[in-house]
């Protein structure tokens, strides 16, 4: 049985590929169970700067998996109290991680990201697209809602009108429609779309991984909260960042017209 989590690391960049083609990447619990573990094992690694996340085959994600549902089976079993509880400690914990993890997170969507690849998607800090990226919230397809946490993190993405249209129609969007709106930062071809992944993770990495961590926690974290709180908390990390080493050897490499050269310290 092949692995449905695949890792590779290079220069400081986690590749994290979903390895379900036969399924179009769909979720399943041992996918859920690899993929929380991954990330919470790339948060705590102090040689990971960047997680690029990507998908085998044609598809990013597909989200559920329909004949499982059909099925009442796996993450689908159960009745209603059941299949709550089965939500909260199953694919809930994809976006509490998400939402939980330091690295900046790069989704490389390769193909479809439906239903809760979407939110997927959604979750992650930047979305590079290609000509066969489309993406949609069908839920309302399949007389669902998103249980995964989507209408926490898409309209924080495309705002809440683009938001409500996209959850109550449940359309499709190609990638230029996707771009349009915000729901991915760039469209390249196909054939790019590892490589542009890759040098937008290498880009991000020659930065301070420090400073990178703390801008993350305090983008999400002024974005919810009040104007003051969220300068407190910049006065702190600033504080902090003003007397790391990496702020150094960055004024040094400044004034010797050279690259940085980071360590998180």
């Amino acid at each position: 049985m092949s692995e449905s989590i695949i890792l590779q690391e290079k220069d400081h960049i986690l590749t994290l590929t979903l390895n379900r083609p036969e399924a179009s990447n769909a979720f399943d619990l041992p996918m859920i169970e690899k993929l929380v573990e991954s990330l919470d094992q790339a948060d705590r690694d102090d040689n990971v700067r960047v997680v690029i996340i990507t998908g085998a085959g044609k598809h990013f994600c597909a989200g559920g998996d329909i004949k499982a549902m059909k099925e009442k089976r796996e993450m689908f079993a159960g009745e209603s109290d059941e299949l709550r509880r089965r939500y909260q400690h199953g694919i809930q914990r994809i976006p509490l991680m998400m939402e939980k993890i330091q690295k900046p997170i790069i989704a490389a969507v390769n193909g479809a990201a439906i239903g809760a690849g979407c939110d997927f998607a959604a979750m992650a800090d930047i979305r590079i697209g290609c000509e066969f990226t489309k993406m949609g919230e069908t839920f309302s397809k399949l007389a669902l809602v998103p249980g995964d946490g989507g209408t926490y993190f898409l309209p924080r993405v495309v705002g809440y009108p683009k938001a409500m249209e996209m959850f109550l129609t449940g359309k499709i969007y190609d990638s230029e429609e996707c771009e349009r709106m915000g729901l991915l930062n760039i469209v390249v071809t196909a054939s790019n779309l590892q490589e542009e992944a890759f040098q937008w993770a290498k880009q991000i990495a020659s930065n301070s991984p420090m400073a990178l961590q703390m801008t993350k926690k305090a983008l999400r974290i002024s974005y919810l909260k009040d104007l003051q709180t969220s300068l407190d908390l910049l006065s702190a990390y600033q504080g902090i960042t003003q007397r790391s080493s990496d702020h150094f050897e960055a004024l040094d490499a400044f004034n010797e017209k050279r690259s940085p050269r980071f360590t998180g310290k």
